[in-house]
């Protein structure tokens, strides 16, 4: 390089000399940026034609799966709400119950209300293979087209493992775990002979990311959600519709009255059901409402290190 008596003479041999270079760094912070421009105008048109489109225009109804529905954990209100818009749409419900939980009136309301049929099935499907038993005899001749999995509510609440008790464990483990598989396996036989069904499992948006204090929550529901698109997958092309839905906080909830208030990110289950079901045969993985699936996408850019971090500093 000539030799130069200037700062002025110097910076522009330096810039002849790493032009070329600046101008690859330009090409790629260009492709960069379209790329992740396409990206977000293809999430924008997800958005709309998972959550808008179908609400404006809506496609076939939910009776071309069958005339029945199954739910499992209907104590849950979520999973309530989702049962009352399947019986708005004319589907009888066969209610599986476990645990001492007792619905009879909400079954009974439904009837009244919609005109539909509702059968409650008592079976602790996750402690005992024969408890499949009355299950298999209230499915017998019904043409079940919809199977909804709920999440026990229980295990949201914020809570060390160790502060858990062993029978707690358990029974966390065989609801949303065991029993919602075992009651799957019941109900597709009929799905797949028929060659139409739906399985809803209704878990939630704390399997995206791990968080202190819900570690059973964050292992029921990524069990669910993993189950889930496994089911699409292997049976997808059968006729069956496989769904997970990852809803986030929602509003009114019975056991924790602390979020009883209503807000955007906050639907009531009444809201969020009528959301979540117009996206039945749309989308197979979907938090359901629309608000929820920006926040989803939100926690989704968030690196790992930098969510732990943040639990660490500002909550731990």
């Amino acid at each position: 390089m000539a030799a130069v008596d200037s700062f002025h003479l110097l910076y522009r041999e330096i810039s002849q000399s790493c032009s070329v270079y600046l101008e690859t760094l330009a090409v790629v912070g260009a492709l960069y940026t379209a790329s992740r421009a396409v990206i977000l105008l293809r999430d924008c048109c997800v958005l709309v034609r998972v959550h808008f489109l179908p609400r404006i225009i809506p496609s076939r109804k939910l009776r071309h799966y069958g005339d029945w529905a199954v739910v499992y954990g209907a104590s849950e209100p979520v999973a309530q709400a989702y049962s009352e818009e399947l019986a708005r749409h004319g589907l009888s419900i066969i209610f599986i119950t476990y645990g001492r939980s007792n619905i009879g009136d909400f079954a009974a309301n439904l009837s009244q209300r919609y005109g539909v049929e509702t059968v409650l099935v008592p079976a602790d499907l996750g402690w005992n293979q024969a408890a499949g038993k009355p299950v298999a005899e209230a499915l017998g001749g019904k043409d079940v087209g919809f199977l909804v999995n709920c999440v026990d509510e229980a295990c949201t609440s914020p809570r060390e493992l160790v502060e858990m008790s062993e029978e707690r464990l358990m029974e966390v483990t065989a609801n949303n775990v065991a029993g919602a598989t075992l009651l799957t396996r019941l109900v597709l036989p009929g799905m797949l002979a028929r060659g139409r069904g739906a399985v809803v499992n209704i878990s939630s948006g704390a399997c995206c990311k791990p968080m202190p204090g819900r570690v059973m929550l964050s292992a029921a529901t990524g069990y669910l959600d993993h189950f889930s698109r496994a089911l699409h997958l292997e049976y997808g092309a059968r006729g069956i519709f496989a769904q997970s839905l990852l809803p986030f906080q929602l509003a009114s909830s019975q056991r924790r009255p602390a979020s009883s208030t209503e807000g955007w990110l906050t639907p009531t289950p009444q809201v969020y059901a009528r959301h979540a079901i117009s996206t039945i045969g749309v989308s197979n993985r979907t938090t359901g409402y629309w608000p929820h699936t920006l926040l989803y996408g939100l926690m989704r850019c968030i690196p790992e290190w930098i969510w732990v971090l943040g639990w660490r500093v500002f909550i731990g």
